[in-house]
C-alpha cells in the first residue's frame, strides 16, 4: 500500500482552498493507494475552517503555522508533517487548483512504470476563464489551454518559462518526458528524493524556490518528469498583485540574483550583477529594496511586510 499525502498551502483564500480540496476528495483512488490531505494554514488572517469538508478518499487534516512562512517555509512545514505521517509520496499543491478525477490513477500508473527515480509534474491547464489572453480562445477551447507542459530555464536572463503555455491542447504535449524544472504549482515527490535532496530553501520565501529545488534534484542525480496523463487546472490567482506589484518587485529582484549567483554561468552572473547595480539606482522602490537586501544578505521574508 502506497500512501500519498497532498499538501495544500492556505493563506486567505478560503473559497479556492475548499474547491481544491473538494476536487482532491473526488479523485478516483487505486486499491493499492491510501490518501491523506494536509491543509497548511500559513498564519492566514482568514483561517481555514476545520471539519467542514467530508472527504470520501481520505482524512483532511489542518496544520497551523505560528507565522507566515512564505511559500517555501509553508510547504516545508507540510512536507515534514507528511513524512512524519508515513507518506511514501508527498504532493505539493497550490490552493487555486482543481484536479482531474483521474489524477491519482495516472500518477500511480507512472510510478508503476518505474521509468526512473525522481520527481514528477502533471500537465496543467488554465482554469476556464483565467487564461492570460482570454479573448483569444473560443468557448469550446477554454479549459484546454495549457499553462504548463514542462519547464525550461532561459540562462541568459535567468528566468524559468513553461513549455506549451497559451497553446490549445490538441495532443502536442502528450508524451512523457524529462524536463528542466518542476513548477511549484504541483509536484509529486517520492520520500526518497526528499530524504536525499531536502526541502525548499527558506532563503527564497517566495519565487524561484521551485527552480532552485529542481536544480538540486538534478544535481543529486534524480530526474524530473512531465507526466501528461496526470492533469489539473490552475486558476492562476493574482494574489501577488500581478506583474510590477511591490511583492513581485521585491522577491523576484532579490531571488533572481540569489539564484543566478548560485547556478548561472559566469558571463550571466556578471550581467545580473550589473543589472542589480542599475536597479539600485533607477529601479522601482521595491526593486531597489530587493536588490539591496540581496547584497546585505537579508533573505527569507527580508524587508517586505506581508499583511
Amino acid at each position: 500500500m502506497k500512501k500519498f499525502v497532498f499538501i495544500v498551502l492556505h493563506f486567505r483564500d478560503v473559497k479556492n482552498t475548499k474547491a481544491c480540496i473538494e476536487s482532491l476528495c473526488h479523485m478516483k483512488s487505486p486499491k493499492d493507494v491510501a490518501v491523506e490531505i494536509l491543509v497548511v494554514d500559513n498564519y492566514s488572517p482568514d483561517p481555514f475552517p476545520e471539519n467542514e469538508i467530508k472527504c470520501k478518499i481520505g482524512q483532511v487534516t489542518v496544520v497551523k503555522n505560528a507565522e507566515n512562512l512564505g511559500f517555501s517555509g509553508g510547504m516545508n512545514s507540510g512536507m515534514r508533517s507528511a513524512l512524519e505521517k508515513g507518506a511514501d509520496y508527498v504532493v505539493i499543491v497550490n490552493n487555486d487548483t482543481v484536479f482531474d478525477e483521474a489524477f491519482l490513477q495516472a500518477a500511480n500508473k507512472f510510478i508503476a512504470s518505474e521509468k526512473g527515480m525522481g520527481i514528477f509534474v502533471p500537465k496543467i491547464y488554465f482554469y476556464p476563464g483565467n487564461e492570460y489572453h482570454f479573448d483569444r480562445y473560443k468557448e469550446n477551447e477554454r479549459g484546454k489551454v495549457i499553462w504548463y507542459a514542462g519547464g525550461n530555464i532561459d540562462w541568459d536572463n535567468v528566468i524559468g518559462f513553461h513549455r506549451g503555455v497559451d497553446e490549445v491542447d490538441f495532443g502536442q504535449h502528450d508524451k512523457e518526458r524529462e524536463t528542466m524544472y518542476a513548477t511549484g504549482c504541483c509536484i509529486v515527490f517520492p520520500k526518497e528524493v526528499i530524504e536525499h535532496v531536502g526541502f525548499f530553501d527558506d532563503s527564497y520565501y517566495l519565487y524561484y524556490e521551485d527552480i532552485d529545488l529542481s536544480m538540486r534534484v538534478r544535481r543529486k542525480g534524480f530526474k524530473i518528469f512531465f507526466v501528461p496523463e496526470a492533469m489539473l487546472w490552475h486558476k492562476n490567482a493574482k494574489s501577488s498583485g500581478g506583474s510590477g506589484s511591490p511583492l513581485q518587485d521585491y522577491f523576484i529582484s532579490r531571488n533572481r540574483m540569489l539564484f543566478a549567483m548560485r547556478y548561472a554561468p559566469a558571463r550571466t552572473k556578471l550581467a545580473i550583477l550589473r543589472e542589480g547595480l542599475r536597479l539600485l539606482v533607477s529601479g522601482r522602490e521595491w526593486q531597489r529594496k530587493g536588490v539591496r537586501d540581496y547584497f546585505l544578505g537579508r533573505y527569507g521574508k527580508g524587508s517586505f511586510i506581508i499583511s
